[in-house]
């Protein structure tokens, strides 16, 4: 893929905002992936689509719902695997509606906007909302696979897994020309599995796998634990980013359980937050120092206050934190050197950008949920940037994530 100088204009008059490489979006699973992708033998057990009519649906957090079904319903696609039934939902696939229309409620493939689950119509949708290339997200796995770790057969489970990467890598992403981003899943309950299927996709091309911010809300061994080593080293190894999406954990912070869901939207950076002072101090860094942490859709406002609070615990408190031989600079150390933020709403964020750090920090579009800005991603960059000098502006737009993604 060919990619232009965005800063090579002549005047200020001349110039506009780099196109975008956006490192948080979402794909909606088309209806025929696994159907397609599996062996024949996992076919009949593997996940499909059912159209059903919809009751009840609440949710109750963490990509947990609340459902019934009645045929007299409301339509909706719903992939249909061992016990769980997943419903399509308006607000995962919202672009394309009124902002009062993206509302929870059942919604088929063919209400669906098509960039939603078709390549070739994201890239449409990309081209027209100033994004160069795009890093997305599962939807029916959710945000790590962990639909996948929590399923009875652990050989199907694998199996899904692995067709889901292959679709990933050769279909969603095989005739895009690089702008389309690999972005695989792993097998959580295994570590071992989890570096092979890293190694595997890096072999072709993939420079991004998700994981979950805090492992051990899924039941699994938290990353001091050393039982992430194999897949850390992978990692590494691979020069395969550690992408860690908020709910990744199956949990968003919340108040109380009869909070609107917007209290959990406005504190939904809350586990990111968690979760990168887990890494600072758990010495990881430090074992694996070329190693490399993104943290999605967790905005970056937050990030200055928890490393001046993680530099002042490791000063005061090291020697009975249990951290003095672990982490032996300032965890802030680890942050500018291995961790990037990602945003796309956060003045407060651009603001602090000499403590965010102009090299730690990549922009998104989240398309297409309704925190998604498309198709006004250029405008509200555009605003954002406002003031900002134009090399550090390339750096937010594309050129950090160039770089973390090794993108040549």
């Amino acid at each position: 893929m060919t990619i232009t100088d965005p800063m090579a204009e002549s005047s200020d008059s001349a110039w506009e905002l780099p196109t975008i490489v956006s490192v948080d979006d979402h794909v909606v699973e088309p209806a025929h992936l696994w159907e397609r992708w599996l062996p024949e033998r996992f076919r009949e057990a593997g996940p499909h689509v059912e159209r059903r009519g919809i009751g009840h649906m609440k949710h109750i957090g963490g990509g947990q719902y609340e459902q019934t079904f009645d045929p007299d319903g409301p339509p909706a696609d719903c992939w249909v695997y061992e016990d769980l039934v997943y419903i399509h939902k308006r607000h995962v696939a919202a672009v394309g509606f009124d902002r009062d229309d993206m509302t929870m409620s059942p919604i088929t493939y063919d209400e669906m906007r098509p960039g939603c689950y078709d390549p070739q119509a994201r890239i449409r949708d990309m081209q027209m909302n100033h994004v160069e290339a795009s890093l997305c997200f599962p939807s029916f796995p959710r945000f790590c696979g962990q639909t996948f770790a929590e399923a009875k057969d652990r050989d199907l489970a694998e199996a899904c897994v692995r067709a889901y990467n292959d679709w990933m890598v050769e279909e969603w992403c095989g005739d895009s020309d690089g702008q389309l981003l690999p972005l695989p899943i792993i097998p959580l309950w295994d570590a071992e599995l989890a570096a092979q299927e890293v190694m595997r996709n890096a072999a072709r091309g993939a420079r991004a796998v998700c994981f979950s911010e805090v492992p051990p809300h899924l039941g699994l061994p938290s990353i001091h634990s050393g039982e992430w080593d194999p897949f850390i080293a992978a990692c590494q190894d691979t020069k395969t980013v550690i992408c860690m999406h908020i709910g990744s954990s199956s949990r968003m912070p919340a108040t109380s359980a009869d909070a609107p869901v917007a209290v959990a939207a406005t504190l939904s950076f809350g586990n990111a937050m968690a979760s990168m002072s887990d890494w600072l101090f758990s010495g990881k860094l430090v074992q694996f120092p070329e190693v490399k942490l993104a943290y999605s859709e967790g905005q970056i406002g937050w990030i200055p206050y928890i490393l001046e609070r993680a530099d002042t615990v490791w000063e005061q408190h090291r020697a009975w934190g249990g951290v003095a031989e672990l982490v032996p600079e300032p965890p802030s150390t680890y942050y500018y050197r291995q961790i990037f933020g990602c945003f796309f709403r956060d003045q407060h964020g651009i603001d602090a950008l000499d403590k965010v750090g102009e090299d730690n920090i990549t922009f998104e579009t989240d398309y297409p949920h309704t925190d998604s800005t498309w198709p006004d991603t250029k405008a509200v960059a555009t605003k954002l940037m406002e003031g900002l000098p134009h090399p550090v502006v390339e750096k937010i737009m594309r050129g950090n994530a160039r770089r973390m993604l090794d993108i040549h």
